[in-house]
């Protein structure tokens, strides 16, 4: 049953908006969760295998893996709006177990809640912003989902660091911020339609399914049985997965890296990543939004994908004096922002067909985010043993690898409509398809 606040509407920009900040609370509570881990500990007289459990099952890995594989699927079958009433509701539980809890197992459910409730939302978001804007403006669309990604690690941060004094209250404020910000986004989301390209697939699903008497194919199987899916999932997660191997082994433990091997204290830690967040802000906005619909596409991926290469082997074989981390800063940050998870999200939305669009980016999410859990698992052990120049030799392959396949496969979708793609993704079959969509409908699946 839907939940309706009025008639007010949210369209437009102020939509991407709102739909972009699952993004922003994703990565808010990532590094929310992170920066007030050491606090919880101490407060719970947590174990390490505790503490490896909190980090497993968060927004950071499984707890977003999971629920990115169920609202994927969710939204293809129930519409991405579904997604919009529930999701922040659940997050919001979850969250406000996290700030008022006083034991271990609120503090775990309160993790795996908030994990499950944003990486359902992610698809969604992608799903709907790629659906529901201009062709000619599909980058800066989805750039609005960048943005708010890279917003929400810079306001945690900067609270992080003003809060510190305030120890453990601090970390309950900083949580309590994300509460407030999922309440305020989730109201405004009460006025989204839903969207356009999903209803006009499922009234064309629904005419022929009576006139087959049979049900529509949604089915995993059936996904997979065309080539073009499984060439495209491929791809898309060999451009974002190897990134997000070290993107999101950062999210974690770059704080950590700073300290302990650039000797740093906490404050200029958490103050460095703050800036290198700063600069994924502003360079999501400048570059991607400003130049995505405008510019090739595969060259500034590439620029972003070198820039990124360099800045980490200036931190894995460079002493880690002030000037090489603000060097890695300002290329790791600037590079971050029109790079592999732009372009992912961007293409992510476009390649798959409307029926299977967001199941196939849970899909991805998934394998992705259960791979930085396992790297995550592994990676403080191999800095201890082996040293970080080891760990930072495997990044630096990691995004040698999604430089490749996105510099060489990198799909042309730029100004296309979602029904030219998938005519092109599809051939004769989309074709067929849109010509008894005519039969049945009097018109064809228009984005």
């Amino acid at each position: 049953m839907a939940i309706s606040l009025g008639s007010k509407k949210t369209t437009g920009m102020k939509a991407t908006a709102s739909v972009a900040m699952s993004n922003y609370i994703e990565a808010g509570s990532i590094v929310a969760g992170a920066g007030g881990l050491s606090l919880w500990t101490k407060y719970l007289n947590l174990n390490d295998f505790s503490v490896g459990l909190l980090g497993a099952l968060s927004a950071n890995a499984l707890g977003a893996a999971v629920g990115a594989l169920i609202g994927g699927h969710l939204c293809d079958k129930y519409g991405r709006k579904f997604i919009y009433t529930y999701d922040l509701i659940i997050y919001m539980i979850g969250m406000l177990l996290i700030v008022c809890l006083f034991n271990f197992p609120m503090l775990l459910t309160g993790y795996i809640v908030v994990g499950l409730a944003v990486g359902a939302g992610v698809p969604a978001s992608w799903t709907y912003i790629a659906e529901e804007a201009p062709a000619d403006q599909r980058a800066k669309h989805t750039g609005m989902a960048q943005l708010a990604w890279s917003m929400g690690p810079v306001i945690a941060l900067l609270l992080s660091v003003a809060l510190a004094p305030l120890g453990l209250l601090g970390s309950r404020l900083i949580f309590a911020h994300l509460l407030v910000i999922a309440f305020i986004t989730w109201y405004i989301r009460q006025g989204l339609s839903e969207s356009k390209v999903w209803k006009e697939e499922k009234a064309l699903q629904q005419n022929a399914s009576k006139q087959k008497q049979t049900a529509s194919r949604q089915s995993l199987s059936e996904f997979f049985k065309h080539k073009a899916n499984r060439r495209s999932l491929l791809v898309l997660l060999g451009i974002y997965m190897f990134w997000n191997l070290t993107a999101g082994a950062m999210g974690f433990f770059m704080p950590y890296i700073y300290e302990t091997v650039g000797g740093i204290s906490t404050d200029h830690a958490n103050l460095l990543q703050a800036g290198l967040w700063v600069f994924t802000v502003l360079s999501s906005y400048f570059v991607f939004m400003k130049l995505g619909d405008k510019k090739n596409r595969r060259t500034l991926f590439a620029v972003s994908a070198v820039m990124g290469i360099v800045s980490w082997l200036m931190l894995t074989y460079m002493d880690m004096s002030m000037p090489v981390l603000l060097s890695f800063m300002l290329l790791w940050g600037i590079a971050a922002g029109f790079g592999a998870q732009a372009f992912y999200g961007l293409w992510a939305g476009e390649l798959f067909p409307t029926r299977f669009r967001a199941r196939a980016q849970g899909i991805m999410f998934f394998v992705a985010r259960l791979g930085v859990a396992i790297w995550s698992l592994i990676m403080p052990t191999l800095i201890t043993n082996l040293g970080f120049a080891t760990a930072g030799t495997l990044m630096i392959a990691f995004l040698v690898l999604s430089a490749i396949i996105g510099i060489v496969f990198a799909p042309n979708t730029q100004g296309k409509t979602l029904a030219q793609i998938e005519r092109e993704q599809y051939g004769e079959e989309t074709t067929e398809k849109e010509t008894a969509g005519t039969r049945l409908s009097g018109r064809t699946v228009n984005s």
